[in-house]
């Protein structure tokens, strides 16, 4: 499972969501580089998150293993509601009793018309099983958002939506996950080192 590339909201600290931004120049760099990483290596099928960052994130490795991108919206990032187009700097001044919410991982707050928590983790989950099963004893590889890795995290170690995140969740990053029936396991988790090359793809 990969996150998408860099975008400048991303790089801003701005809350993006479910808003279609595009990578920026760091991230086209970064997907080259997954593309890169993933070089050699065989999978059976590719999914995204029908986003553009995600796409454009999907669409170097797609070219190169020959595989089509299977689109699916349940890969999508959390629906951040009123935050989204605001920092977080920014989301904390304006809407201080929204802000507690979200801080303390609120199941049930929607950000006024987005999504609950609860909801997004049955969301991701229920996809994540899904293409397992439908792959089963095979190799899939998965672009999608942070939101939804984090959910993957939780799930595979038992960790409640009220526990502290204590793991990063880098752009670009590689993370390696079994989904079976008998449980899923992290194998590996935020694997960057393919990343000291992107930086070295880009001009000036």
């Amino acid at each position: 499972m990969v996150r998408h590339g860099e975008t400048s909201w991303n790089a801003e600290g701005r809350v993006q969501g479910q808003t279609d931004v595009p990578l920026s120049t760091v991230g086209e760099a970064q997907a080259r580089a997954v593309r890169a990483a993933l070089a050699g290596l065989r999978f059976d099928a590719l999914y995204a998150s029908d986003l553009a960052r995600v796409r454009q994130t999907a669409a170097p490795s797609a070219a190169a293993l020959g595989l089509a991108p299977r689109l699916d919206a349940r890969l999508r990032e959390r629906h951040y509601g009123k935050f989204e187009t605001l920092t977080y700097a920014e989301a904390k001044a304006r809407l201080p009793q929204d802000y507690a919410r979200f801080r303390d991982k609120d199941p049930d707050y929607d950000f006024g018309s987005g999504e609950r928590l609860r909801d997004f983790q049955a969301r991701a989950i229920a996809c994540v099983a899904e293409i397992g099963a439908r792959h089963a004893g095979g190799t899939v590889l998965v672009f999608t958002h942070g939101g939804v890795l984090e959910m993957v995290y939780r799930h595979a170690h038992g960790r409640g939506l009220s526990d502290a995140r204590d793991f990063e969740i880098p752009n670009a990053a590689l993370n390696w996950i079994e989904v079976g029936a008998a449980g899923w396991r992290v194998r590996e988790w935020a694997r960057v080192e393919h990343l000291d090359r992107a930086l070295d793809d880009l001009p000036g």
